[in-house]
């Protein structure tokens, strides 16, 4: 049940019914717009907006889809029911077009119809649709939309012929022509034209008796005549006679093939009805697109809880403007099913009723409605509103008597499947008694079990709704510094009308603000001043909330940068005594090999003294390649351009020299990025460098960044195996092993000398003891080796 009759009207649907009308591409779709109606019907309004959010899908998805010649048939139809009546070449081209039209939605959803069931389903009114019939009309009608030459062989001959005379006759008035010109009888500049479907020729008027042939017009001063030559009579007569055969094949064809279409008479009208239809989905699907629109959860359990909600048509007004809109959340259901809005005017109480009561409407119409995707709600069985004057010169009632009528009407027939919009409500008498029979009206529809939104500014009906169970308060939040609305729906607290606190910023004088607050009472003062208070401190700490927000943003941001840089200076650490570990093996393994075979020598030259001395001073030699040598570390050489620094400029820090990325300079405070790193520096550390030593240095970074902890870790093994091994070979071994457990923090490792003769055992523990890394040694467990493994404890 729908009440008032105008409820369309009063919550501005009709305007959303013209939004959809410009929507659509045709006449068909615009009918089905009309058709638009509210429906409690679960299954069907379940049905309508799946088939509008497939087609959002597709025009989302850009998958072409006909988007033209959604024709309406009708008419054509109805001229072709008729025995022995046709349709024209140009109703037949229309038919044509709509008929591939159809066809290309079949073959769409022949397609694609797995991805879309709603709208696959809709071709159940094509399944008696014979495409035939198509193919017979290209037959006969050209992609002008003109009767084909070879539609039949009769009109073939004829308008062959028809060409041939043509030519003839173009070749006999342009010979008559040009005589009549030598000879003067034409005015000058003249040229042939038509006259009464026939070709002539312009002739002086006093030259006419000299050109034989029929006079078939004269100029307007009478000063020229057009003659058809009699040479041409003939064959323009015959000419004539082939355009009437022409026209009796044409007619007959036209005939014949409407006698093809008369059986698919119904077909073509469900066909029809698919074409209107599919333009009213995509013409909904459209505006949903340009709203943001979404199909909502839709519940069985009666609720309206929907974030996000934005009322279509305000948004367009405002986005015009440059504005935005402020979003609502409202939340409906259970045991807060009455919410009781109330605030300053002007601070949009009206706008988020009817943005409620505008949404629902449409929802339950089968729109797709703007509000966040994860928002739920449900269908009502009645609807009903109380907006505006509705004063009724007519029945003689007042606006105050036409509320209670609505009143009436909402207390007899609400139920727990109604959802009621009452705007001001109480208004329009003394407030005394408003105030008291507007309870009473709230009591009882909450006693109904009704669901709705409830604008008032009444004290009493905001202390009634936090006493009940099913009534719940709003407030339109509102800066009380500044007196300006924010336009926000609070729900849980009642709001203030601030009309004191607006009385005293307007400039009213304080005899006249205390001899008013002396008749509103100093309990209501107090209660409204709280309000106001509460108001006050919520902008506040909504404020507050807002900094630190950001400022936990900030720190998180920071924190990030700080670990990344960490991270990236470890695996550099990590790179670097890699290599380092890596080269010194290399060298230990040449040193072993090289005091080897000086051992070898020796013994095969039987300690000669001669070759003991060039061994040795070779084993010398081979010492001085190998030492390192005491370079002392240099920084590479970048190029310094100097010159103002600007934001965006490369820079080196003269203390460190590290190269940084300028980002902003407010004064003497530069802000610079090292990488994901930004940091605040003074103007006179920085010199600007050239941009491409700075690509220089960031390849030469990433090169000694070039380290996998992770694979590393996956790697690494506890245990070190010394068994077999000679004394020199086992410190460097030891000393790696310590080195990489250590940065990847491992605690306990595990290495196996054997018990022997003790050496490497010996080795092994001496080393160890150097080692600040290592917190404690020990022999493993008798069972499992005993003196023969160390266990070892980093620190």
């Amino acid at each position: 049940m729908l009440y008032p009759s105008n409820l369309e009207q009063k919550i501005n649907f009709v305007k959303i019914k013209e939004l959809l009308k410009e929507e659509c591409t045709s006449s068909l779709g615009q009918e089905y717009v009309e058709k638009v109606a509210f429906s409690s019907d679960n299954k069907l309004v379940g049905k309508l907006l799946d088939q509008t959010e497939e087609f959002l899908n597709i025009l989302i998805s850009g998958e072409p889809f006909p988007s033209s010649n959604f024709t309406n048939l009708t008419p054509f139809l109805e001229k072709a029911k008729l025995e022995g009546a046709f349709l024209d070449q140009e109703e037949f081209y229309e038919v044509k077009l709509a008929l591939q039209t159809l066809r290309g939605c079949i073959s769409f959803f022949q397609k694609h119809g797995e991805n879309y069931p709603a709208l696959g389903n809709l071709l159940g009114l094509l399944l008696d649709l014979d495409l035939g019939l198509l193919k017979a009309i290209d037959q006969i009608i050209d992609e002008k939309g003109k009767i084909r030459s070879n539609a039949s062989k009769e009109l073939q001959l004829i308008r062959n012929q028809l060409l041939y005379e043509e030519s003839r006759l173009r070749k006999v008035m342009d010979r008559i022509f040009k005589d009549a010109r030598a000879k003067g009888l034409t005015p000058e500049d003249a040229a042939m034209t038509i006259r009464g479907g026939r070709m002539v020729i312009p002739v002086a008027a006093e030259n006419k008796r000299k050109l034989r042939g029929f006079i078939h017009d004269e100029s307007a001063t009478g000063q020229t005549v057009f003659m058809e030559p009699e040479e041409a009579l003939d064959i323009n007569n015959e000419i004539r006679d082939l355009e009437y055969m022409e026209k009796r094949e044409i007619i007959r064809i036209l005939t014949r093939l409407t006698d093809q279409l008369r059986p698919s008479i119904p077909a073509l009208r469900k066909a029809t009805n698919y074409l209107g239809l599919i333009d009213f989905i995509r013409a909904k699907a459209k505006f949903a697109q340009k709203t943001e629109s979404v199909k909502p959860v839709l519940s069985k359990e009666k609720t309206l809880n929907w974030t996000r909600a934005r009322h279509p048509i305000l948004e367009k007004i405002l986005k015009s403007q440059g504005r935005k809109i402020v979003p609502l959340d409202v939340k409906l259901e259970g045991n807060a099913r009455l919410l009781i809005i109330s605030g300053p005017n002007a601070g949009g109480k009206s706008v988020t009723l009817k943005t409620v009561a505008l949404l629902q409407y449409m929802l339950q119409c089968g729109l797709l409605i703007p509000v966040h995707p994860d928002s739920r709600s449900s269908l009502f069985d009645n609807f009903f509103i109380d907006i505006g004057d509705e004063q009724n010169l007519e029945n003689d009632l007042s606006t105050y008597s036409s509320h209670l009528m609505s009143m009436k009407h909402f207390t007899q027939f609400a139920t727990k499947k109604t959802i009621l919009f009452i705007d001001e409500f109480g208004t329009g008498t003394e407030p005394q008694f408003g105030g008291a029979i507007a309870e009473s009206i709230l009591l009882a529809l909450n006693k109904l079990g009704a669901f709705g939104v409830i604008t008032t500014h009444y004290g009493n009906l905001k202390q009634l709704a936090n006493k009940n169970q099913g009534l719940v308060n709003g407030a339109m939040r509102y800066d009380v510094d500044r007196l300006e609305p924010i336009y926000q729906l609070e729900i849980g607290k009642p709001g203030s009308s601030f009309a004191l606190e607006i009385a005293s910023i307007i400039g009213l004088s304080k005899e006249i603000l205390a001899y008013a607050k002396g008749h509103i009472g100093e309990e209501r003062v107090r209660y409204d001043r709280l309000l106001t208070q509460l108001e006050n401190e919520k902008n506040q700490y909504t404020s507050l909330l807002d900094e630190v927000k950001k400022k936990d943003k900030l720190l998180q941001t920071r924190l990030k940068e700080y670990n990344q840089l960490k991270e990236t200076l470890e695996l550099t650490k990590k790179r670097y005594i890699q290599e380092a570990k890596l080269e010194a093996k290399s060298l230990l393994d040449q040193t072993n090999k090289k005091i080897e075979a000086v051992i070898r020598e020796i013994k095969e030259g039987k300690a000669e003294k001669e070759v003991t001395k060039l061994v040795r001073k070779e084993l010398e030699e081979f010492k001085k390649e190998v030492k390192p040598e005491k370079v002392a570390p240099k920084d590479p050489e970048i190029l310094v351009i100097g010159g103002k620094i600007e934001p965006g400029d490369w820079v080196r820090l003269k203390d460190n020299g590290a190269v940084a990325e300028v980002v902003s300079i407010k004064n003497k405070d530069v802000e610079i990025a090292i990488g994901d790193l930004k940091s605040n520096v003074k103007l006179t550390r920085l010199e600007k460098i050239s941009k491409g030593e700075f690509k220089k240095e960031v390849k030469a970074s990433e090169k000694r960044g070039n380290y996998n902890t992770n694979e590393k870790m996956m790697e690494y093994s506890p245990n070190l195996d010394l068994r077999g091994r000679r004394g020199e070979e086992i410190l460097a071994m030891i000393q790696t092993f310590i080195d990489e457990g250590y940065m990847l923090g491992v605690k306990n490792l595990r290495i196996v000398h054997g018990k022997g003769d003790g050496i490497l055992r010996e080795i092994t523990r001496n080393l160890l003891r150097t080692m600040p890394q290592v917190g404690r040694m020990e022999d493993e467990h008798a069972d499992r080796g005993g003196a023969g493994v160390t266990l070892v404890t980093l620190k």
